[in-house]
């Protein structure tokens, strides 16, 4: 498995629930482009519409030796999942407040996949905790270390 890119910020602003793996359809100079390692998944997040997924605000960079056929970098990606994984997807997020949020993009095998976060949102004291939990963590790690 190779990882492109990840989305370390989700996990500091969200719980996440549940992840899934997923395909993008994406066009060749997308792929390319990925191979280098150019995408950035911050600020991007997962839209239902019409019994369908897609990947809006992701960023994948122009691929270096492309010509006029290069690809948009903000577009709209649809995601490829079974019609039931779908729909189970869109019913929790409608009944239970959640959000569908992009973790990290990867290649398994030939494929590029995306791996899809089911993740609540934190408050801001549960992000301070979490902060100062990791602070006293490494702390302890010093300490033990000097030891």
């Amino acid at each position: 498995m190779n990882i492109v890119c990840q989305n370390r910020k989700a996990f500091h602003d969200y719980h996440i629930e549940e992840k899934v793996e997923a395909g993008i359809a994406l066009l060749g100079t997308e792929v390319k482009s990925l191979r280098e390692g150019r995408g950035n998944l911050k600020d991007s997040y997962v839209l239902a519409k019409d019994s369908e997924l897609f990947l809006i605000n992701c960023h994948i960079s122009p691929y270096s030796h492309g010509n006029i056929t290069n690809h948009e970098p903000l577009r709209t990606r649809k995601l490829l999942l079974h019609k039931k994984e779908i729909e189970r997807l869109r019913g929790q997020v409608a009944q239970k407040s959640y959000s569908l949020i992009p973790l990290k993009i990867y290649f398994k095998g030939s494929f590029a996949k995306v791996e899809i976060g089911l993740a609540k949102g934190k408050r801001q004291y549960e992000k301070r905790d979490a902060i100062k939990k990791k602070e006293a963590d490494r702390e302890i790690e010093r300490a033990m270390k000097s030891r």
